[in-house]
C-alpha cells in the first residue's frame, strides 16, 4: 500500500499523540492516531525508527508483539464497544475535570509543585507501560524528543498559572489559539483568513470585555499573559509532536517526552511541592494520592481513548469533534469550580470553536 502524502498537521485535542499510518495501527482504515506528546497533535503518515526496524508493521501483523504493544492493545479493546465521538466527549471531559481538580490543589502545593508532580506520576507510569528503548537513537530523534519535552512542561506549566487565575473556559480558549494558528499556517486558502479573523474577535470578546460572572472587573493580565504563553508553547509543541511521531512507536515518545518535561518542571516545582508536602497539619500521602489520581485524568486516560476513538473515526471528524474543548472547558468550570462566565466570554468561546471548525472543515483534503 503506497503511504499517504503528508498534509499539513490538524489542529488537535491536546497535550499527547500524532498519527501515523494505518500498517502501523494494524487497523485500517487509514489515517488514525497514536500518542506522542503530553496534550495532543496528529500527523499523517509513518517514520520509522533508527533502531527498531521500521514504525509500520507489514499487513496482516497483529498489534501487541512487543510487551508494550500487549498492553496498548489491552489498553484500547476495552472501549471498544463505546461510539467513537462518545470516546472523544469522554476524553475531553476527563481532561478538563482533571484540570479543574487540579485547580484546589494549587494553594497547597503551588502552581509549580502541583504540575511538577503531576507530570511526574504521569511520566513513571507511561515510562512502566512504554519502556521505551533510547539506545541507537539519532541525535536528530534525541533532540527532538528532548524539545517536545521542554515544550510540553512550558505549556503545561504556564496554562496552570492561567487557570490559577483566569477562568477555565477563558484560558482554554485563549490556549486553543495555538493549535489553531498551526492550522491556518499550514493552510493555503485565502478563505482562511476569515477563520482567523473570526477566531481573532472571538479573543477579543472573552478579553476586552468583562463578564457578569467574573464580578465585573477586568481580567487579570498575568493570567492572560500565561494564556497566550500557553498558547505559543502548545504551537510549538505541535511542530515538534509531529517529527516525533514519526520516530518513536506508540507510547514511547509520549513516556520519553513527559520524561524530560517533569525534569524541566523540577527547578520550578521541585521546592514548592517539598514545602506543601511537609507542611505542618497536611497529609503528604494523601497529597501524593490526590496528585497521582488528577494525573491519571490528565494526560493518562485520555490517550487511550483518544487513541481507541482515532483507530475507528476520520482524522478530519475527531479535530471538529475536539474543536468543542474550549466550550467542554467552560461547562466543567461552571459545573465543578461554579465559574459564571459572561454573555460576551461565551460570544468569545463560540467565535473560536466556530473557527476552529471551519478551518477544519475547509482544509486541504
Amino acid at each position: 500500500m503506497p503511504a499517504p502524502q503528508p498534509t499539513a498537521p490538524a489542529f488537535p485535542a491536546r497535550p499527547g499523540a500524532t498519527v501515523a499510518t494505518a500498517e502501523a495501527l494494524a487497523m485500517p482504515p487509514a489515517p488514525k492516531g497514536e500518542p506522542a506528546g503530553e496534550r495532543g497533535g496528529w500527523r499523517r503518515g509513518g517514520g520509522s525508527s533508527t533502531t527498531d526496524g521500521p514504525a509500520t508493521a507489514p499487513p496482516g501483523t497483529p498489534v501487541g508483539r512487543t510487551p508494550s504493544g500487549r498492553r496498548t492493545s489491552k489498553l484500547l479493546r476495552r472501549p471498544a464497544r463505546i461510539p467513537a465521538p462518545l470516546l472523544c466527549v469522554l476524553a475531553m471531559f476527563t481532561v478538563q475535570g482533571g484540570t479543574a481538580l487540579s485547580k484546589p490543589l494549587f494553594g497547597l502545593l503551588g502552581v509549580g509543585g502541583t504540575t511538577f508532580l503531576r507530570l511526574g506520576f504521569a511520566a513513571i507510569v507511561l515510562l512502566a507501560v512504554a519502556r521505551p528503548k533510547l539506545r541507537g537513537r539519532s541525535p536528530r530523534d534525541l533532540g527532538a524528543v528532548a524539545l517536545l519535552g521542554v515544550a510540553s512542561a512550558g505549556m503545561t506549566l504556564l496554562f496552570a498559572g492561567a487557570v490559577d487565575r483566569l477562568p477555565m473556559g477563558t484560558a482554554a480558549t485563549i490556549e486553543f489559539l495555538g493549535p489553531l494558528a498551526v492550522a491556518l499556517v499550514f493552510a493555503r486558502q485565502a478563505a482562511h483568513l476569515l477563520w482567523a479573523l473570526l477566531a481573532g474577535g472571538g479573543v477579543a470578546l472573552l478579553t476586552l470585555f468583562t463578564g457578569g460572572g467574573h464580578g465585573g472587573s477586568a481580567l487579570d493580565p498575568v493570567g492572560l499573559a500565561y494564556a497566550f504563553g500557553a498558547a505559543a508553547c502548545y504551537a510549538v509543541y505541535i511542530l515538534f509532536t509531529d517529527k516525533v511521531g514519526a520516530a518513536f512507536q506508540g507510547f514511547q515518545g509520549l513516556a520519553v517526552s513527559m520524561t524530560v518535561g517533569a525534569i524541566t518542571l523540577a527547578p520550578f516545582g521541585l521546592g514548592q511541592a517539598w514545602h506543601g508536602l511537609s507542611a505542618p497539619g497536611t497529609s503528604p500521602v494523601l497529597l501524593l494520592l490526590a496528585v497521582a489520581g488528577v494525573s491519571l485524568l490528565l494526560p493518562v486516560i485520555p490517550y487511550a481513548l483518544e487513541m481507541t476513538a482515532l483507530r475507528r473515526m476520520p482524522q478530519r471528524v475527531f479535530s471538529v469533534i475536539v474543536s468543542l474543548e474550549p466550550a467542554v472547558s467552560a461547562l466543567v468550570g461552571l459545573l465543578v469550580l461554579h465559574q459564571l462566565l459572561g454573555r460576551p466570554q461565551l460570544a468569545g468561546i463560540g467565535c473560536v470553536v466556530a473557527a476552529s471548525v471551519g478551518a477544519t472543515l475547509t482544509g486541504r483534503r
